[in-house]
């Protein structure tokens, strides 16, 4: 079965994560690195530490944002 988020906004399915999921998860399933990301989880920031703990729902609302380094 397949876990239905709201990702940025979106809408977004992951067929290859089912309910519950874990919110490490479904960062390692977006392919980001997770020492390059901060998630809000339906309106709460989660720190790193607490994802493997951090239950994700169907419908449930994250915002994603992945800090790119850069510069000179």
């Amino acid at each position: 079965m397949s876990l239905t988020l709201v990702l940025n906004g979106q809408s977004r399915t992951f067929d290859a994560l089912s309910q519950p999921a874990s919110l490490d998860l479904v960062i390692a399933e977006l392919g980001l690195q997770g020492d390059r990301v901060a998630v809000e989880h339906n309106g709460q920031i989660v720190p790193r530490s607490a994802w493997p703990q951090t239950g994700v729902a169907a419908e449930d609302r994250l915002e994603v944002v992945h800090f790119v380094g850069g510069g000179s």
